[in-house]
């Protein structure tokens, strides 16, 4: 049973988001050379910086089953999901279809090893209270 006592709040920072890669040098090559994210680091794990975000990429052992469901996905925020989705087709990148969202629209696509990927286009708005609300709406 979890309790949420104010007295005993956890200080918490963000540190990374990573995915489990069963091919490093094909996984390397897709997120730095495809996706275009700037490679920081390269070692036992690979690591990118997206806006000050890190993406990290973590070999799967031989053998080993990916815990958990899948539920959780990287998403990319893009000025015009349209154009881009365009750019991703032409590199041989499959995607959903854009779907349309409360707050935007969004496509779905995959990594070398499946892990899905999510491009995201907000709708135009200039109300600020507008923005983070539709930020939260579309997780």
């Amino acid at each position: 049973m979890f309790s949420s006592s104010s007295s005993s709040k956890l200080k918490l920072s963000f540190d990374t988001v990573f995915y489990y890669v069963t091919d490093m040098e094909t996984a390397v090559a897709f997120y730095r050379d495809t996706l275009g994210l700037q490679l920081v680091s390269r070692g036992y794990i690979a690591r990118f910086d997206l806006d000050g975000v890190l993406i990290e990429l973590v070999p799967l052992p031989p053998g080993t089953v990916v815990p958990g469901n899948g539920n959780a996905r990287l998403c990319f925020s893009v000025a015009n999901l349209k154009e881009t989705l365009e750019q991703m087709h032409a590199c041989g990148i499959a995607t959903s279809p854009i779907q349309e969202k409360k707050g935007g629209k969004l496509a779905f696509f995959r990594d070398p090893d499946g892990n899905e990927l999510c491009l995201w286009e907000y709708a135009k708005t200039e109300n600020v209270k507008e923005i983070m609300h539709l930020a939260v709406l579309h997780s």
